[in-house]
């Protein structure tokens, strides 16, 4: 999209706001918008019901994505903002996640928590105020205001002397229309692409559930010496119905003769800044180990009170809590690490350490991990349930077979999502980059309102 620039400007005054249109202003927030005018009393009924959004409910691209119901008698002490249409609430608290979303149509009984400045415009476009709030420099000027580290965090007050571009009332109009437009086109796009990712990764599990069910396709099978459209059986267990003839079905603890649980009180007494890796379930992507950000303990307590978790290549990690039953093989370079609170399945030369991970990550390791997961804020499973989980287990160069063709199959697919998701960045990024350049001036939208097509 091509759009012209303003044939005037002039500085602003406003060292990350640069040359604005010469009609235009700069001016602090607070002479166009009024911040938490109004708040639940304590004086409330006790069986006042609401609904409550909290910080982690709202992103800067989505708005309001999640609430709460609740009764004033039973609601923690920050769910006290009343909002009303018209309104942005911008996040004061945990600033990095950029927590901005416009108030367009609530329920009466809407409350915000107070982690959020309620932006209420008094002399501004409601529409225009919401868009140059979540311009871009504005938002890195409220992050650049916090402190604090575990929980940054900055004063509504300060929110309100930040500075806005004030085009004239008509232009707000017309700018909020524009964006309006425009990045309802983008984020249309982003809906559908989003939508083909979750397609390909339906499309994923539903192929490894498939393979480790029923074995390879034919023209697999028969490349890898296998027989093509072999026979089925009844499984004899509830989670899968049938498998090959020739497979058997085996208990976790027949499949591998050690099964241990990683360090589970206070593994953060063996955190040290440097030494090996000590996984956490968090460190635990399907079929991958993500070391990114991972904790770190001594080769001393690796190889002494922790020896019995201690990280040999080819054993398997699962994760308990979290995200329970999410599996990944660990490689020759993180043999000699440890892990707290995970399951370790040891190999052991009768099974492919890939293909089990598969196995877990699939329907059928899923389903039985359901059934014995409980807790409500973090779910959990215990080791003595899942030594019982059921496999279909192949012969060992099958399942070395299978786990070939996964990694080939897989790696594809998550290419094509990998492509989608850059997309769905860049188009995000578009977004962005289009509502800074509209509310700062940087384009003129004005002449070009109905006849602009991107």
């Amino acid at each position: 999209m091509k759009l012209p620039a303003y044939p005037r400007t002039k500085p602003s005054g406003v060292e990350w706001l640069g040359n604005v249109p010469e009609h235009w202003e700069a001016k602090r927030l607070k002479y166009s918008a009024s911040i938490n005018d109004d708040a639940l009393p304590e004086t409330t009924l006790p069986d006042f019901e609401f609904k409550y959004v909290d910080i982690g409910g709202v992103n800067a691209v989505d708005g309001i994505t999640a609430t709460e119901e609740l009764v004033f008698e039973n609601a923690p002490s920050r769910a006290r903002r009343k909002v009303r249409h018209g309104d942005t609430i911008v996040s004061t608290v945990r600033t990095y996640l950029r927590a901005i979303a416009p108030i367009k149509n609530p329920p009466e009984n809407l409350i915000v928590s107070t982690g959020f400045a309620v932006v209420r415009p008094r002399k501004v476009a409601p529409a225009f105020l919401a868009y140059a709030l979540h311009e871009s420099s504005f938002i890195e000027s409220v992050v650049a205001r916090s402190t604090g580290v575990s929980y940054p965090a900055c004063n509504a007050s300060e929110v309100a002397g930040i500075a806005i571009p004030l085009p004239t009332p008509a232009e707000q109009r017309s700018i909020a229309a524009f964006l309006d437009r425009e990045t309802g086109r983008v984020d249309r796009l982003v809906a559908k692409k989003r939508e083909l990712i979750e397609r390909l990764k339906e499309k994923r599990t539903a192929l490894i559930s498939r393979t480790v069910t029923r074995g390879l396709p034919p023209a697999a099978a028969r490349a890898a010496g296998l027989p093509a459209n072999p026979p089925l059986k009844p499984s004899g267990v509830p989670w899968f119905d049938e498998c090959p003839r020739h497979w058997q079905t085996k208990r976790l603890r027949h499949i591998s003769d050690f099964i241990v649980v990683g360090v589970v009180v206070n593994p953060s007494s063996y955190v040290t800044d440097e030494g090996v890796v000590f996984l956490l379930g968090g460190d635990v992507r399907e079929m991958r180990i993500d070391t990114t950000d991972c904790k770190r303990c001594s080769p001393e307590s690796s190889n002494g009170p922790l020896v019995k978790s201690r990280l040999d290549a080819g054993d398997l990690v699962v994760v308990r809590v979290g995200y329970p039953g999410v599996a990944a093989v660990v490689p020759p370079e993180l043999a000699g690490g440890n892990v707290a609170s995970m399951m370790l399945v040891r190999k052991h030369p009768r099974y492919c350490s890939q293909w089990l991970a598969y196995a877990f990550n699939s329907q059928v390791g899923r389903d039985q991990v359901e059934i014995v997961q409980y807790g409500a804020a973090q779910k959990q499973f215990n080791i003595s349930h899942a030594v019982d989980f059921a496999f279909p287990f192949p012969p060992l160069p099958e399942q070395a077979a299978i786990a070939a063709y996964l990694d080939e199959e897989t790696a594809k697919l998550d290419a094509l999502v990998g492509k989608v998701e850059e997309a769905v960045e860049r188009l995000q990024e578009y977004r962005t980059a289009l509502i800074t350049a509209a509310v700062t001036g940087k384009i003129d939208v004005r002449a070009n309102l109905n006849t602009i097509t991107p």
